[in-house]
């Protein structure tokens, strides 16, 4: 990335820090993926249990392989052999866990965390639940405003998933969302949080890179 690009969106991501911590939630840079490692092992009590909401973050940033490798009780959504069932109880016990893993679909540079989900699992831990709750974003989930979280997640998110999951959704056709009525559709519930009731509950890890949807 050219250098004046990565300070303006350092920037950027320095403006978001200190609008969430105006809305009680904790903001962080990690200046990469080792420095973001470090990070989880200092918020992140060896021995929790720890639960994970949908994410290519996780994945790209390898926080799900730190976690795996670590002193952790994983409720690992991942692991492979599990059927409906098995991954249905994880996401109910992930609603218990310490702390839970997981990424936003879009933040905004006041502070504000927008989601969207399928099943609502993952925003139904992000609101209440866990003890601590950490969100991992690379900086081109950061947006100017709740107008253009929305469209992120419509001209982005959406298609991206539906095409990950390999869903017959007209989003996956077309490259955006047609507020379609499919079976399967993946965009069901909408979260947009200003503010942390309890303040430092939730920690925003940025990354001046693009990971995930």
């Amino acid at each position: 990335m050219d250098n004046y690009v990565n300070e303006v969106l350092k920037q950027k991501i320095d403006r978001t820090i200190k609008n969430l911590e105006k809305n009680n939630m904790k903001g962080y840079y990690a200046k990469n993926v080792e420095a973001l490692h470090d990070l989880l092992a200092t918020l992140i009590e060896e021995g929790s249990t720890i639960g994970l909401g949908g994410s290519m973050t996780l994945f790209e940033t390898k926080a799900l392989d730190f976690i795996r490798e670590g002193n952790y009780e994983l409720l690992d959504r991942y692991a492979e052999g599990l059927d409906a069932e098995a991954i249905k109880k994880i996401y109910r016990e992930s609603f218990f866990a310490d702390t839970y893993l997981m990424s936003t679909n879009a933040i905004t540079e006041a502070g504000e965390l927008y989601n969207v989900d399928g099943r609502g699992n993952r925003v139904a831990a992000l609101i209440y639940g866990p003890d601590q709750v950490i969100v991992i974003a690379g900086a081109n989930k950061i947006v100017n405003n709740l107008d253009e979280a929305i469209s992120r997640n419509e001209s982005i998110a959406a298609p991206a998933n539906t095409k990950r999951l390999g869903l017959n959704n007209p989003c996956k056709e077309v490259g955006y969302c047609v507020d379609c009525s499919s079976e399967t559709r993946i965009c069901n519930n909408y979260t947009f949080i200003k503010n942390s009731l309890e303040k430092d509950r939730i920690h925003v890890i940025f990354l001046n890179e693009n990971f995930g949807y």
